[in-house]
């Protein structure tokens, strides 16, 4: 786990080959524990998780989203998680212009979020309201926005 996190910060500073060297490390780390290890399955969760997230901020949004779409769906369990693994996507989407299924996707984080309070969901709910900016006009955008003010208003 803590190098798919150096990775991830390195990602956040746009240092791709330390990120992508981490995220490689971390990868080989899961190859070699016992499959049958209860928490295998979770780890590759997180490797795809916090790799999506990596791509986001290295500017891959199709990449990213092809990683998030691949987080296992063990990983609803952990509700948190899954709420920011779902805003995460909701981003890769949004940036390919996505808009339809931005939108539906962040009905669901904040679906989860209503449940859970998760504030890394939350933080990731803002900025994706923050580059929804340029449809707020758009009725599917406008109901977005007044869901993330009635959660926040809770």
């Amino acid at each position: 786990m803590a190098l798919l996190h150096v990775g991830e910060a390195n990602a956040m500073m746009g240092e791709r080959s330390a990120c992508e060297r981490a995220l490689s490390q971390a990868e080989s780390h899961l190859g070699r524990a016992d499959r049958d290890e209860p928490n295998a399955s979770a780890s590759a969760g997180q490797l795809n998780r916090l790799a999506g997230s990596c791509y986001l901020h290295l500017g891959e949004p199709q990449r990213a989203q092809s990683l998030l779409e691949g987080v296992p769906s063990g990983i609803q369990k952990r509700r948190k998680s899954y709420a920011i693994v779902l805003g995460n996507l909701a981003l890769a989407r949004l940036r390919q212009h996505d808009l339809n299924g931005a939108t539906e996707t962040l009905h669901q984080v904040i679906d989860v979020v209503e449940e859970t309070r998760g504030g890394g969901a939350v933080n990731v709910l803002f900025a994706a309201g923050r580059e929804l900016r340029p449809w707020r006009d758009r009725p599917i955008v406008q109901e977005i926005m007044d869901r993330t003010l009635a959660l926040m208003s809770c």
